[in-house]
């Protein structure tokens, strides 16, 4: 809300550059097509996993040959079968259901044909697998029920049409291997699913979480230049009207104003560049103390400086309070004070500060009433004390009094929670 109309207690004032991975140049048809066939352009081809396997599944083929004597040995129709559901595997990441469906066809083929039991149930399940982590689950499920039940059909069935001749049909015993062999494969493709999906959602929620770090500090630094250089500015602003005022008249009160805009902006560069080394060197200590309560005379003497007259009163037992708790507290008093200065067209404020045993309270007063001339500034105020308050677990209550002056009051713990929460988001009502 802006300052001036909360002092006078008036109302308050009132993804388009994405696209789909695939696409990139090339003719329209090209570029369309249902979701499952993934064309995921930007897949690297696993060219090392992908000869490794098919020159593994050709050699252990023919190995397996020699002890199944009853089946049909390789021939080159064989091993041109084995290499295609080899080399298939390449593309296994890029289009994953049509790579599933196509090795357990060109499996099937292969055992429908006759050929010897062996290493050719790997490419089906490297496939199947790479289809379940990819998400397309009904694909792998699919592609193993096919694969079984075509054997099914072809050991128990279509056997005597088959090679080998004379063959007899298979025991029930090896369909349940099979089966047993299927299920496991699609057991360790869900497991590795399910903690593919784990390790994404666990470094979704670290960038998250880096993020809000991140807002968080830019908020924090936000809140400390407005607070230095807000109320540094304002006496700037005081002390210079002053001294063109005075200028002619007076030169010896216009060299004081002059001196005191000298110290104000060599106080505020100081704080300035302590905030700004945080952002440079943000692993070291900083090379200055932090604003406390302590230093409450040397703002009392700035406002001094700007026309304003503050009476301190302190209450209860001073107990030191942690430091992010003791920079809030002088911030807000800080912040107050200034827009005293700004909006207030009263020369006097009352800061009175009172211990209690779990929360020290700041209350800042001034008689108005509120000033309608314009006083620059970014608005901020506020929210920014609002802000303070609530990452240390403490309130700010703002508002006019009933006899036209204004009234902040601020309530900070001495122990804040452990884990300071986010700031909230600005409210709906103008900043201050």
């Amino acid at each position: 809300m802006d300052e001036r109309r909360e002092r006078a207690g008036g109302p308050p004032p009132g993804d388009p550059g994405g696209g789909p991975p695939w696409s990139g140049p090339g003719p329209g048809w090209w570029n369309q097509g249902p979701a499952w066939w993934n064309r995921a352009g930007g897949t690297r081809w696993p060219w090392r996993s992908t000869v490794f396997v098919t020159a593994f599944v050709l050699l252990g083929s023919s190995f397996a040959g020699h002890g199944q004597a009853d089946r049909v040995q390789l021939d080159v129709f064989a091993r041109l079968l084995l290499l295609a559901a080899g080399l298939a595997l390449l593309w296994r990441q890029r289009y994953p259901v049509v790579v599933a469906f196509g090795t357990a066809v060109l499996a099937l083929v292969y055992l429908g044909a006759g050929y010897p039991y062996g290493p050719v149930f790997l490419t089906v399940a490297l496939a199947c697998f790479s289809a379940i982590v990819a998400g397309y689950r009904w694909a792998a499920w699919g592609a193993v029920g096919l694969l079984w039940l075509g054997h099914l059909v072809v050991a128990h069935w279509l056997y005597p049409h088959l090679p080998p001749a004379h063959d007899d049909a298979a025991s029930w015993g090896q369909e349940g291997l099979i089966l047993a062999w299927v299920l496991a494969i699609v057991a360790v493709a869900e497991l590795a699913r399910a903690r593919r999906e784990q390790w994404q959602q666990a470094r979704a929620e670290r960038e998250r979480a880096a993020r809000r770090r991140a807002d968080e500090e830019r908020l924090r630094i936000a809140r400390e230049l407005h607070d230095v250089l807000a109320h540094s500015l304002s006496v700037i602003n005081v002390q210079a009207g002053v001294g063109l005022a005075l200028l002619d008249g007076d030169p010896e009160q216009a060299r004081t104003a002059l001196t005191t805009i000298k110290a104000t902006s060599k106080e505020a560069l100081g704080e300035v560049r302590q905030v700004l080394d945080t952002l440079r060197t943000p692993g070291d200590a900083p090379r200055a103390p932090a604003p406390g309560l302590d230093r409450l005379p040397e703002l009392v003497e700035q406002a001094g400086h700007a026309g304003l007259t503050v009476d301190v009163a302190t209450e209860g037992n001073p107990v030191p309070l942690a430091p992010g708790a003791d920079l809030a507290a002088f911030r807000i008093v800080q912040e107050a004070l200034t827009n005293v200065v700004r909006h207030s067209e009263s020369r006097r404020a009352r800061v009175r500060v009172r211990h209690d045993a779990d929360a020290v309270i700041l209350t800042v007063d001034d008689d108005g009433p509120a000033s309608h001339a314009e006083a620059g500034g970014s608005g901020n105020g506020l929210a920014g004390m609002r802000e303070r308050a609530a990452a240390l677990g403490g309130t700010i209550e703002a508002g006019p009094r009933a006899d036209g002056g204004f009234r902040v009051v601020a309530s900070l713990p001495r122990t804040p929670p452990a884990a300071s929460p986010v700031p909230p988001a600005p409210s709906s009502e103008a900043p201050r």
